[in-house]
């Protein structure tokens, strides 16, 4: 069940619940709680007091939640904005909470969130995530807000209020929890980077701890206990830092945290982990150029596969013409393979699963290559490319003149000597280059 939080002290609150009784049908509670209704797969209560002030809101509802979201209003100068984040504290508890104290993140349900909360933001109202503020943080269940900001006009917007209510009602029946999640370490008040993430990707985002809540933690001893606590409540043990921070992974390193690049993140997007583990023990890491192909997002995390060197010579030529085009092909036949050129062009080996997947890739490489080539033919081991190529010494038998003349030959151009019209046929010879292909 999904548990939804109102507070009467704040009026971009009041206004998303009404919002929220408007476009669904409600049952009013009849206990002796704060005034509460319920709907299929989530019960609404109006608190008196102010979000941040709030204890454990689970024992609020009618039943356990497995989810709690708090609308509330968002402040700040940010123009119309929508956002979702999690609740604790980086450093001193100045907003409600405890210091150095984090409630149960909901990864996954802050991720359709913000999805949902794209949706539906009307003309002119940004979305984003905000790092981990302000309290709550006693909370027994999986907690986040959802916000309305940033001005008091914004608080009065009804289309706005129902977008966030739309939103929040979208989180019912979503397990808040995933094992592709991570924290992020570092960074603004914002958190632009975490939004395209959760956008673009599969992976979802836990705590978020800014630069100015870092710069509180005085000690490397109280990093690293801050960390660890962060870690737990978003229950991952993957961490995500802003920027070249060693001073960072070494915290993170001692709270068994285990970093991991945004590069790493966006490659195992739609990959069973375990099979990108085992793709990276077998080719290498994500971050020494290693990527994944389509067919690894739709493999089961235990598919067999095999590891087998790329044709170097083909491989480099395709590359050298056409780095997307050869890449393309590599990438919608292999599970994984390595790369060149800061992920660029492919290299080295590939692992497939497909036994047909290396004469694809072969023959895709081949008519990359033809792009130069008048004629590319695969015979046995091998490829085999011809084209006619200027030759400058029968120009020079003719009595072509070097300089622009032989510019011109070569691009294909006939020029005159002396009289007689001389075409790039008859100054070019045939060129052939074999490219010799392993044993699959």
């Amino acid at each position: 069940m999904l548990g939804i939080v109102a507070s009467r002290t704040d009026k971009a609150s009041v206004r998303i619940a009404d919002r929220l009784r408007a476009v669904v049908d409600w049952k009013r509670v009849a206990d002796d709680g704060p005034a509460g209704w319920w709907t299929d797969g989530a019960e609404l209560r109006e608190i008196e007091k102010t979000h941040i002030e709030m204890t454990d809101p689970a024992p609020l509802f009618s039943a356990t939640p497995d989810l709690v979201a708090v609308v509330s209003r968002h402040a700040g100068d940010t123009g119309p904005l929508l956002t979702a984040h999690h609740t604790g504290n980086v450093g001193p508890a100045e907003y409600g909470g405890e210091p150095r104290s984090f409630a149960p993140a909901a990864p996954a349900a802050h991720r359709a969130a913000i999805r949902a909360l794209s949706r539906f933001a009307p003309e002119g109202y940004d979305v984003g995530t905000e790092a981990t503020h302000h309290g709550p943080t006693d909370v027994s269940v999986p907690f986040l807000f959802v916000e309305l900001g940033s001005s008091k006009a914004a608080w009065r917007d009804d289309t706005a209020a129902e977008a966030v209510a739309r939103a929040t009602l979208a989180l019912r029946g979503v397990d808040p929890r995933t094992n592709r999640s991570v924290t992020v370490i570092g960074g603004g008040h914002y958190a632009p980077r975490v939004e395209r993430l959760v956008r673009e990707t599969d992976w979802s985002v836990g705590h978020v701890a800014p630069d100015w809540g870092i710069k509180t933690l005085n000690s490397p001893a109280a990093r690293v206990e801050t960390f660890e606590r962060m870690l737990t409540a978003s229950a991952t043990g993957l961490a995500l830092v802003d920027g070249d921070r060693a001073d960072l992974t070494g915290a993170l390193a001692r709270a068994d945290a285990q970093v991991v690049s945004e590069t790493w993140l966006r490659e195992t997007d739609g990959v069973a982990l375990s099979l990108a583990e085992r793709l990276e023990a077998t080719l290498g890491p994500v971050d020494q150029g290693t990527r994944f192909g389509a067919p690894a997002r739709e493999a089961s995390a235990n598919i067999e596969f095999m590891s087998q060197a790329l044709p170097p010579g083909l491989t480099e030529a395709a590359g050298g013409i056409n780095a997307t085009a050869a890449t393309a092909v590599v990438a919608d036949a292999a599970l994984a393979y390595g790369t060149a050129d800061g992920g660029s062009r492919p290299s080295e080996h590939v692992a497939l699963a497909d036994p047909g997947a290396y004469d694809r890739i072969v023959a895709g490489l081949a008519e990359v290559v033809k792009e130069q080539y008048d004629a590319v033919e695969i015979e046995e081991g091998r490829v085999v490319a011809r084209r006619l190529a200027f030759d400058p010494d029968r120009a020079r038998t003719l009595g072509v003149p070097e300089g622009p003349a032989f510019g011109r030959l070569a691009a294909g151009e006939a020029v005159e000597v002396r009289g007689e019209l001389i075409p790039p046929e008859q100054v070019s010879q045939e060129v052939e280059e074999v490219f010799e292909i392993p044993d699959s």
